[in-house]
């Protein structure tokens, strides 16, 4: 997925690669190690990207060997091996070398990007946001409470609920868990916010079924939005599946916009 794809909107160079890297350090597990210029992580949790080969640089070595201890790593650890492929990995033809192995292409995602925080894009964005919805308390949680309740919209295994706690609880940038909740203490709606220097990400944004289809999720991104910006924010990002239909229209309502591409391969 080539940054000159003509569905993408044009962004700054220099800042996608800062959000590149801001991604990479808010979705940080303890599980990892490097290897001659992959950041191989094997976290047990739902979160792809914190259990694939991150290709951050070219290294030295041939990447078959890589690829052989990062087989023999996921093997130890009892996971299928997975590379995320970007516009930014190295070397440029690992896609087409794993696709030849036989890697198979999965879960097309896309980065989508709100520039200014402060323009009129990124005010009319905040501004989505009055007081929490008639009916719903909003808490904001610590990583076990609030892995339990994504886990919960999300219908979870108890060892992802338990892995994705351990990855907040050990990340290297600070998170804002916000969850809704209906008098009857039922979670309706949650999302995270990430703040790295001027960067804010927006995460885990999740609603129960029932609950979808009231502008929850909208409200309640444009409130951390609001919440980053306070804490020195100025432009934000989001990582989504490119068939996320409901997602991208909340998204883009907000005024993301789409900045470039990126999947998984996968034995």
């Amino acid at each position: 997925m080539a940054l000159d794809n003509p569905g993408f909107r044009p962004f700054d160079e220099g800042l996608l690669r800062r959000i590149e890297d801001a991604g990479l350090n808010a979705s940080a597990p303890a599980q990892q190690r490097w290897v001659d210029g992959w950041l191989v992580r094997f976290n047990p949790g739902k979160a792809k990207r914190a259990r694939c080969i991150q290709a951050v640089a070219p290294g030295a070595r041939p990447v078959a060997d890589k690829l052989a201890e990062c087989l023999a790593l996921y093997r130890c650890h009892g996971l299928p091996p997975l590379a995320r492929i970007t516009p930014y990995s190295a070397p440029a033809d690992l896609d087409a070398t794993l696709a030849a192995l036989g890697w198979r292409l999965e879960d097309e995602s896309l980065v989508m990007v709100l520039a200014d925080l402060h323009g009129p894009v990124g005010t009319a964005a905040r501004a989505w946001r009055g007081a929490t919805p008639p009916g719903l308390t909003e808490t904001v949680e610590g990583p076990q409470a609030y892995a339990q309740a994504v886990g919960m919209l999300r219908g979870s295994p108890p060892e992802e609920i338990a892995a994705h706690a351990e990855r907040l609880r050990t990340s290297p940038v600070p998170y804002t868990g916000v969850v809704w909740r209906a008098a009857d203490g039922a979670v309706q709606a949650c999302a995270q916010v990430a703040v790295e220097g001027d960067l804010a990400g927006l995460y885990d944004v999740a609603t129960a079924a029932a609950a979808r289809g009231r502008g929850l999720a909208t409200a309640l991104c444009s409130g951390l939005l609001e919440r980053a910006v306070g804490q020195g924010a100025r432009s934000a990002y989001l990582q989504v599946d490119a068939g996320n239909t409901p997602a991208l229209q909340v998204y883009r309502r907000l005024g993301f916009a789409e900045a470039y591409g990126y999947h998984y391969r996968t034995l």
